[in-house]
């Protein structure tokens, strides 16, 4: 069945979720010509559920299939896909890791050491934030049964987190911005401001495929997966002293499906070794059931048994706190689950440009005559604003799901040159974090679904500190939601903050592995670039029905 130019997608501020309508009409086959040569007439008849049905001329009725939209048809935010995307995305499941680790098994009991891979998972912080919330863990417990199930029970050699890798992305974005910032001061050239975050690939794909304009705009620093893809397939490949990359199988665990699609682009793609920077993306669904598929983590009580391992040093974020001082713990990121892309920014950007040290708390609360908190028209949008001498100097937003970025594009678009010329006037903005999906990264859709929905009972841990057979499941996606981002929260808030210019392997890499921050070889490693892609428009009223 061919897809019609008429799809319409209602609540066009999320991905699609199954309790969403999401309408494209139904496949009409071609009437059939009568004995006599003409042709059979019709008529399509809707009744009161919604169901199709083609009654003929002898009044003969035939139920018509719905047309669905499913995964094939739209990932996330990023609008309908190509079948080609459809594929790529079909190539990435947990399959595919199981492939991976059966190979590696056969390549050992033949004695053929040459065709052994290094299996390597990087996890995001958002995907343990998800698991702990349900399974009413911590995210350094979740992360310690996690080691012991990828790498006693599966067999995988590496397991990395990418809040390491974003301390990279965001010390990047960080210098990137004030790059632009002085350049556009100097200049006044436009496409350079306002910046806009580059680590939501919905996001991404929505831009190169209906505004293709706002693509300067954009920053051009890699997202935390693909800089680990880069630590993965060529820092920890020439530290293994591999000589190949192609010979590190790569997979990344994180909150949505569109992840896939950003892992499957050319630009992370080497043509010299054959091999992509991350081999295979599962959400954090996906994880879920490999653990089920192992017999664990099938409940919250026997997620509380499951074994653990001591976390690692290498590409994680962690280090000793007052509460474990025998061993490592995760460190906590600050701002939102989205990164922090729109917190450690702005305090890069207010110390560089204006001689203004701003902590990661003050951010959180404001500071009266110098940083303001504005809230926006709806929870997923707000701005922070850096005041001197009573102007505006600096003001930078969250934009979170589409009915926020639409708006986005437009003032992007009508703005043109002037953008951030008129600040105090217009508040236009100079740095935007922009995600696709409301509420940001710990609502993606490859995330868990809220606990009763799911038949399992659930403690607000935090508060009570212990569990209660009187427990009340979590009503509504909302309040789920918010629980997750408290999970993602408590590290940061329990004192294991550790900012991307605090984290001392980072410069360490610049130097050693990179050969500088300014090297030519940084910017291949921790930059990418956009394209606009062609759509084919097609008026509604053009279609026959």
């Amino acid at each position: 069945m061919t897809f019609s130019g008429a799809l319409q997608l209602t609540d066009l501020n999320d991905f699609i979720g199954p309790s969403q309508a999401c309408i494209k009409p139904v496949e009409v086959k071609k009437p059939l010509k009568q004995t006599d040569g003409s042709i059979a007439k019709a008529e399509i008849r809707i009744d009161s559920s919604g169901d199709y049905f083609e009654v003929s001329d002898s009044g003969q009725e035939i139920r018509l299939e719905k047309a669905a939209i499913t995964l094939n048809d739209c990932l996330a935010c990023s609008g309908c896909v190509t079948s080609a995307e459809s594929i790529l995305v079909a190539m990435q499941s947990h399959h595919d890791l199981y492939q991976a680790l059966r190979e590696n098994s056969m390549a050992a009991e033949r004695g053929t050491p040459e065709n052994l891979k290094t299996i390597v998972v990087s996890i995001s912080p958002q995907s343990r934030a998800s698991l702990a919330a349900k399974y009413q863990l911590t995210e350094n417990e979740v992360h310690r049964r996690l080691l012991w199930v990828l790498k006693e029970r599966l067999g995988v050699h590496y397991v990395f987190d990418t809040a390491f890798s974003r301390d990279f992305s965001l010390t990047e974005s960080a210098k990137e911005f004030v790059r632009r910032y002085e350049h556009h001061k100097q200049t006044g050239a436009s496409g350079v401001l306002p910046m806009l975050a580059s680590a939501c690939p919905g996001w991404i794909c929505y831009a190169e495929k209906t505004h293709s304009y706002i693509l300067p705009n954009i920053s051009t620093t890699k997202s935390p997966q693909q800089i680990m893809g880069s630590l993965v397939k060529d820092c920890l490949c020439s530290h293994l002293g591999l000589s190949t990359p192609s010979l590190i199988y790569h997979v990344t665990v994180m909150p949505c499906y569109d992840k896939k699609l950003e892992a499957s682009r050319k630009d992370f793609y080497s043509d010299l070794y054959a091999t992509r920077d991350i081999d295979c993306v599962l959400t954090t669904s996906e994880l879920e059931l490999v653990m089920h598929e192992q017999g664990l983590f099938t409940s919250i009580e026997e997620a509380k048994l499951c074994p653990e391992l001591r976390i690692e040093s290498l590409f994680t974020k962690a280090g000793i706190v007052q509460e474990d001082p025998e061993s490592l713990s995760l460190l906590g990121s600050e701002g939102t689950s989205s990164g922090g892309y729109l917190s450690f920014i702005f305090r890069y950007a207010s110390y560089k440009l204006f001689g203004v040290f701003l902590t990661p708390e003050q951010l959180e609360t404001g500071i009266q005559g110098l940083v303001e908190i504005q809230s926006g028209r709806n929870p997923d949008t707000w701005d922070l604003v850096l005041v001197q001498n009573g102007e505006v100097v600096l003001r930078f937003a969250a934009m979170y799901g589409f009915r926020n970025i639409q708006s986005l594009v437009r003032k992007v678009k009508g703005s043109g040159s002037r953008v951030a010329r008129r600040t105090k006037a217009s508040g236009e903005y100079h740095f935007v974090e922009v995600m696709a999906c409301p509420s940001g990264c710990v609502n993606g859709g490859g995330q868990l679904k809220p606990a009763q929905t799911m038949g399992l009972p659930y403690v607000d841990s935090m508060v009570s500190g212990e569990s209660s057979e009187d427990s009340v499941p979590w009503a509504t996606s909302k309040d789920w939601v918010s629980k997750v981002e408290a999970e993602y929260r408590q590290l940061s808030r329990c004192g294991a903050l550790e900012t991307p210019d605090q984290n001392p392997l980072i410069a360490t890499l610049y130097s050693e592995w990179l050969g500088g921050e300014e090297s030519e070889k940084a910017r291949q490693m921790l930059h990418t670039q956009y394209h606009s892609l062609q759509t084919q428009d097609v008026s509604a009223l053009m279609v026959k029905w």
